[in-house]
């Protein structure tokens, strides 16, 4: 690593330089603590849950309290709480197989216990006084509180730092008259506290303790939506509620603080839920695929069919690499915070920001491959996948709305080049000279032209090639717009998933060499060629959208220059995707699902 990349030293830092198989982790690493906890979820599940069948689908606020204690008292509403305050204080690690294990098997429920663990419980545990901590959140760990997150309004949805709520200081200085409106809020039915944000004297955002039972506090009838129906959606109307001035959460005018870092790691925590739904949705499909007949013989065993598993497989492997890599990065991170300090939970949030990007790159990542998974599900269902009471029905419909909440896809995509702007105009992530070093000798790189049958030398180089590319790329949109750029949302779509897409590559890659090079490498050829099959079509992908944006960029005597170096730099060497699509396929139908 350079000098000047070393300020970088945490999140977006696998953009400057190369990463080592030891920096990692990934689900080969597991503990047995970690197989407990798994099994431990995948019990309770099991015995609560999937054994309930369609009641969990239907609204019922009374079952799913009920199961929330249930989940409580086993731990599991606890992962992410301190043990001081009735925690189980896991891992990182732990606490993204427990979202996972929820997103495979529990349905509507899984989201009802999403929101409560994530935003509807983090804001306290990360920003709230020795007082607030000690008051609510033993509750919200065992399961005797519910927690809510009521941020977006009716007029305020992806610009939720600029709400029409108001909260004014009353004369004597004890209360806040909180006004407004809120809607779309998940445990609303049932909540028994709730983190909500309001302008303080029409200008200071500040995140604000309800406790739902308060006076003034009304929710509307229960929202009926696409998907999820065994949840609780409803709308808050505050009306002068009296806001003891002890429940500010944090500092008045800093709520944005607050909110950001209590999303930012639902964003993660939404990420890991879908790549349980996703592995739910394909051993589904596999399962189905294998026991429907049509022409004589199972419909597993057409090639069409064998192409759809293959291609689902390689995205799950992907999205899987790359969720527990970023947990390792910030459990690695925060095990160097004094979890006695009274600013543990600031500090921590202090981290969690730093992998602000990594986040919204999991949240972007296992939302859209989960639609992708659910699409292809429904599609070898045929018209049974169509049908109500079929899986694929359900998890098409509870699918679509993750790439909604916890900020849309788009805003995300925006996060993950607004952070690097912000970081570049603060000299922690020093674009300019990124851009200048790569330009210098992008010339002389040279195409990466065979690869290995066994290896993964050639993915390895295409991956700095990509990283080459997007810093090239970015470099030129930073130096014709500066920070300007935010306003350029079409190319910082396109540089959001170019990054996005090494990331992806990066992951499973590094996860395969670390099998192929560790203690069983014979497991090794499989996620070989998931590796090679994910490079081959995102190879391509980062060539076509670093083109894209050069010519939004570039008047035409530059640009053709560019284009030329870019085509002849971003082309992968030949491989039968096909038969490694078949491979990957058939080891799945032996498995009966998701193998890895």
């Amino acid at each position: 690593m350079k000098d000047n990349d070393s300020k970088m030293a945490g999140g977006g830092i696998f953009l400057l330089r190369d990463v080592a198989i030891q920096e990692i982790f990934t689900p080969e690493d597991f503990t047995n603590d970690h197989k407990d906890i798994a099994r431990a979820v995948e019990d309770f599940i099991k015995g609560e849950i999937i054994s309930r069948g369609e009641e969990i689908e239907v609204l019922n606020n009374e079952l799913s309290r009920e199961l929330m204690r249930k989940a409580g008292v086993l731990g599991f509403l606890g992962i992410d709480i301190p043990e001081k305050y009735g925690g189980m204080e896991l891992d990182k690690i732990s606490s993204a197989i427990v979202s996972e294990k929820f997103g495979y098997g529990a349905g509507s429920f899984g989201l009802t216990e999403l929101n409560h663990t994530g935003i509807g419980t983090l804001p306290v545990v990360l920003f709230g006084t020795e007082e607030q901590k000690k008051k609510y959140v033993p509750g919200l760990s065992s399961g005797e509180l519910i927690g809510a997150f009521a941020l977006t309004e009716p007029e305020a949805g992806s610009d939720a730092l600029n709400p029409l709520s108001t909260a004014i200081l009353t004369e004597d200085g004890k209360y806040y008259l909180l006004n407004g409106s809120k809607q779309f809020i998940t445990n609303a039915g049932f909540a028994d506290v709730v983190f909500t944000y309001a302008k303080v004297d029409s200008e200071f955002f500040t995140a604000f303790i309800l406790e739902q039972i308060w006076d003034g506090i009304s929710i509307d009838e229960e929202e009926e939506k696409m998907g999820f129906h065994g949840t609780s959606t409803r709308a808050y109307h505050f009306d002068n509620v009296r806001v003891p001035v002890k429940n500010v959460l944090g500092e008045v005018g800093r709520g944005h603080v607050v909110a950001l870092n209590a999303l930012n790691m639902g964003r993660y925590k939404v990420g890991a839920i879908c790549i349980g739904s996703a592995k739910r949705a394909f051993s589904e499909a596999v399962r189905y695929a294998k026991q429907r007949v049509q022409f004589g013989r199972p419909i597993c065993e057409f090639g069409l069919i064998r192409e759809k598993i293959g291609k689902m497989a390689v995205k799950i492997f992907a999205a899987e690499s790359m969720m527990y890599r970023t947990a390792g990065l910030i459990q690695a991170a925060l095990e160097e915070l004094d979890k006695n300090a009274v600013d543990a939970g600031i500090r921590t949030a202090k981290t969690l920001e730093e992998y602000l990007i990594e986040c919204s790159i999991n949240k972007i990542y296992g939302s859209e491959i989960e639609d992708y998974v659910v699409d292809e599900e429904v599609q070898i269902f045929g018209g049974y996948g169509y049908i109500q009471g079929n899986h694929p029905e359900l998890a098409y419909r509870n699918a679509r709305p993750n790439r909604i909440w916890e900020g849309t896809n788009e805003i995300n995509r925006t996060v993950i080049v607004n952070t690097l702007l912000r970081r570049a105009s603060k000299g922690t992530f020093d674009l300019i000279s990124a851009f200048h070093r790569v330009f210098e000798g992008l010339e002389k790189l040279k195409p990466v032209t065979s690869d290995e049958r066994e290896g993964l030398d050639s993915q390895k180089r295409l991956t700095h090639i990509a990283k080459k590319i997007l810093l090239f790329v970015f470099g030129i949109a930073y130096q014709k717009h500066g920070n300007n750029l935010r306003e350029e949302q079409e190319l910082i779509g396109m540089i959001s998933d170019i990054i996005t897409e090494i990331y992806a590559m990066e992951s499973a890659l590094l996860r395969s060499q670390k099998i192929l090079h560790g203690k069983k490498p014979d497991k090794a050829p499989l996620p070989v060629k998931m590796s090679k099959v994910l490079f081959h079509d995102s190879f391509e992908r980062i060539g076509f959208l670093a083109r894209e944006a050069l010519e939004a960029l570039e008047d035409r005597e530059l640009l053709e220059k560019h284009l030329r170096m870019i085509r002849g730099l971003m082309v992968s060497p030949a491989i039968n995707t096909v038969a490694l699509r078949r491979d990957i396929a058939d080891a799945m139908i032996r498995y009966g699902g998701y193998s890895f």
